[in-house]
């Protein structure tokens, strides 16, 4: 329960990136924001990797596509006046659940007070497992159209091979968007990128499983991940060093 102050009673909402899964890969801060909740709400493969760590807690869940429910659910508990964290996988202001939380919050208390953790996106934390293919300029984009539409995400990968970044793309693929990958590849060949750009992914970051893999743009095409990968496109001048996605920061060596 948070203090009261001239009688009212000052609630809080912690929305906090996890990191991309592993208890030792959460910051200290979202340790501490997760300690001193009263409740812990999030997507339930998400809870089901922190609820080992915060036995004393209280955790409610929802399945996917359920976010805004989600975000209700913690203002609703904040106004009763407890001390509420909503988790996100990754950072919380990266593809997380940071921004609707913020959206929501003129239809609630004023006294509700919102706290951003940070966490490591799996931009980073992949880009690690790799190597380090966005040590220059880099974007990230996600080929989920649930809430973008392809067009727009077309016109992305477009506007990033013509400016030669680095690329992390999320959200490569699922049972519905099984193609999505070679589409994405497919566009940015056409957009002048090399067949032979040097590129590589992700499986499971940070959990049991991680897997990874270098390659060639022309290969990743044909490559079949999941939605639990994330995919690096490096920029032109990328290359594979000792098997290690390396995009150079341009010293003279």
């Amino acid at each position: 329960m948070q203090p009261e102050i001239g009688g009212y009673v000052l609630s809080k909402i912690y929305v906090v990136g996890i990191g991309p899964g592993a208890y030792d890969q959460m910051t200290g801060r979202a340790i501490r924001a997760l300690n001193e909740s009263d409740m812990i709400i999030g997507y339930t493969v998400y809870v089901d990797l922190v609820k080992d760590h915060f036995p004393d807690k209280e955790f409610k869940t929802t399945p996917m596509r359920k976010e805004i429910e989600r975000c209700r659910m913690c203002f609703e508990l904040a106004e009763e006046g407890k001390t509420v964290s909503m988790i996100c996988s990754g950072d919380s202001g990266v593809y997380g659940m940071a921004a609707p939380v913020y959206e929501l919050s003129p239809e609630y208390d004023d006294d509700i007070e919102i706290c951003v953790i940070p966490g490591i996106t799996a931009a980073n934390s992949g880009a690690a497992v790799l190597g380090c293919p966005l040590n220059h300029d880099y974007c990230v984009i996600s080929l989920s159209d649930l809430l973008t539409p392809w067009e727009i995400i077309e016109k992305r990968l477009k506007a990033a091979i013509d400016g030669d970044f680095a690329i992390a793309i999320y959200n490569p693929s699922s049972h519905k968007r099984h193609d999505y990958l070679k589409r994405a590849c497919d566009i940015m060949l056409e957009s002048g990128a090399s067949p032979d750009r040097k590129c590589g992914y992700v499986e499971n970051i940070g959990r049991n499983g991680t897997s990874c893999k270098v390659c060639t743009l022309s290969e990743l095409e044909k490559e079949q991940v999941n939605m639990f990968t994330t995919v690096f496109v490096g920029n032109s001048h990328s290359e594979i060093i000792n098997g290690k996605l390396v995009t150079k920061r341009g010293y003279d060596i």
